[in-house]
């Protein structure tokens, strides 16, 4: 069986409905920035997802080709997930999002390494005639977080949030949202297949100790 990142790390990617902390390591992931209102049909947000998954699938199928990558073994593609910002705002003001800042991700397994990008984007740029040089290699070292699971539309995801900080400020600690600690979502539904009601989103916010 392919390798599944979510239900090998339920804590990081299946969190209860319910707020809680999780100390979040560093990770590898496929990355492309950009900036807009990602409802956009024909805005960089969309753009930036389909760049993704093209050198995400590339990696994956690497297996069949001539580039073979040390330690390699079968698994099955993270989801997507993005980091968010406006600038001037600490947090998010859904109500403006052209003005939104992102880096679009999806996690790599820890057996890629950036040389590997690089080949990935050659390939892909070579077999698909289109431009990947907006792909990036990130790593992000995310830290005390506190997280949720939010059930339904994208747009009510600050009642959601709102419980998150009651829940931190409780347990004695605040926000910690920096130019370095961003406000994170990991999208666990395909909203193209999925009714608003039933999208399944996790949330993550950066924390630290109430001084």
């Amino acid at each position: 069986m392919p390798f599944d990142y979510k239900k090998e790390f339920k804590d990081f990617y299946m969190p209860k409905s319910r707020p809680s902390l999780v100390t979040v390591p560093k990770m590898n992931y496929i990355a492309v920035r950009g900036q807009g209102d990602p409802n956009d049909e024909v805005g960089e947000y969309k753009r930036s997802i389909e760049l993704l998954y093209g050198i995400a699938y590339t990696i994956k199928m690497s297996k069949k080709g001539e580039h073979q990558i040390e330690g390699y073994f079968d698994y099955v593609v993270p989801p997507l997930e993005g980091f968010w910002w406006q600038e001037g705002v600490s947090g998010i003001v859904y109500a403006h999002k052209e003005k939104f800042k992102w880096i679009s991700v999806i996690r790599l397994p820890d057996f890629v390494k950036e040389a590997d990008l690089g080949w990935a984007v050659e390939e892909a740029t070579r077999k698909k005639k289109q431009d990947f040089s907006k792909v990036e290699f990130f790593t992000y070292d995310e830290g005390l977080c506190v997280q949720c699971m939010h059930l339904g539309p994208y747009d009510d995801e600050p009642a959601t949030v709102a419980l998150m900080h009651e829940y931190m400020q409780s347990r004695g600690y605040e926000l910690d949202i920096t130019d370095k600690r961003l406000h994170h979502e990991i999208y666990l539904s395909d909203p193209r297949k999925t009714a608003p009601e039933k999208l399944k989103t996790v949330i993550r916010h950066p924390v630290k100790p109430i001084k």
